[in-house]
C-alpha cells in the first residue's frame, strides 16, 4: 500500500522539475550523533511529528523502510477540537501531525528525524510551511518519553551547531498528551490523489527527495 506506479513517478518527476524541493539547506545534513539502540529483534515504536500539511508528511514517512504505518491526525490540543474544520482555524492548539509506527530493528528514531529535518519539511519556517500559514502547520516533535526528547533535542543542537540551514531551526519539542487520527478522507490523500495540483507541487517533490537523498531508507517504488 505504500508503493507507487510508474504513472505516479512520472507525475512526481514533473512536479520536482516545476517546483523543486521545498526544503532548503546548505548540503546533506549529518546523521544524528545520538540515537536509540538497535534491538536484536522486531520492536514496534512510535513518534508523532508535525511539519505542515499532514498529506505530505504521511506520504514521506509511509515510504520509509521499517515504517509499519503513518497516520494523519492532530496533536497538541484537546479531543473536543480534533476536527479538521476547527483545527483549520489555527486556534485549537493542534498541529496537523503524523503518527509514525516503526520497527526499531529496521529504522531508528534518529534516521526518521534525519528524514524529518531534510526532506519532509522545512524546519526553519515559523508557523507555516510552504503555501500554508497558521499554527496548525508549525514544526513540532511530540515526544512520548525522555529518550525521544533527548535524541530530538541533541539533534537540533547538532544541526544548529553545524549551520545546516541558512536560518534558525524553529521546531518545537512538546510532550505528547494525545494523538487523534484525522478524518478518513485525509488518510493516504496523496496516494489516492496524485494528480491533485497541491500534491503534485508540494508533496510529490518530497517523495522524490527522499528517494534521491536517502535511497537506503526509501521503499522501492512499485513497478507494474
Amino acid at each position: 500500500m505504500f508503493r507507487y506506479t510508474i504513472a505516479v513517478l512520472t507525475a512526481l518527476a514533473l512536479a520536482l522539475a516545476v517546483a523543486g524541493c521545498t526544503v532548503r539547506q546548505t548540503g546533506p545534513i549529518p546523521a544524528p550523533q545520538m540515537d536509540e539502540p538497535t534491538p536484536a529483534g522486531p520492536q514496534m515504536e512510535s513518534v508523532v511529528l508535525a511539519g505542515g500539511c499532514f498529506w505530505g508528511m504521511q506520504l514521506v514517512f509511509e515510504n520509509v523502510r521499517g515504517v509499519q504505518s503513518a497516520t494523519a491526525g492532530y496533536a497538541g490540543g484537546a479531543a473536543a477540537t480534533a476536527h479538521y474544520e476547527q483545527v483549520s482555524t489555527g486556534r485549537t492548539g493542534h498541529a496537523e501531525s503524523v503518527k509514525v509506527v516503526y520497527d526499531a530493528s529496521q529504522v531508528s528514531l534518529g534516521q526518521l528525524l534525519r528524514v524529518f529535518f531534510s526532506v519532509a519539511h522545512d524546519p526553519t519556517e515559523w508557523m507555516r510551511q510552504g503555501p500554508d500559514a497558521g499554527a496548525q502547520y508549525r514544526s513540532v516533535i511530540f515526544y512520548s518519553d525522555p529518550e525521544q526528547q533527548s535524541i530530538a533535542a541533541a539533534y537540533i543542537r547538532q544541526l544548529s551547531a553545524a549551520h545546516a540551514y541558512p536560518r534558525p531551526i524553529v521546531t518545537e519539542l512538546t510532550p505528547l498528551s494525545a494523538f487523534y487520527a484525522a478524518e478518513d478522507y485525509h488518510q493516504d490523500y496523496a496516494l489516492h490523489n496524485p494528480g491533485d495540483p497541491y500534491i503534485r507541487i508540494n508533496d510529490l517533490p518530497k517523495l522524490a527527495a527522499l528517494r534521491a537523498e536517502w535511497p537506503q531508507l526509501a521503499r522501492p517504488p512499485l513497478v507494474r
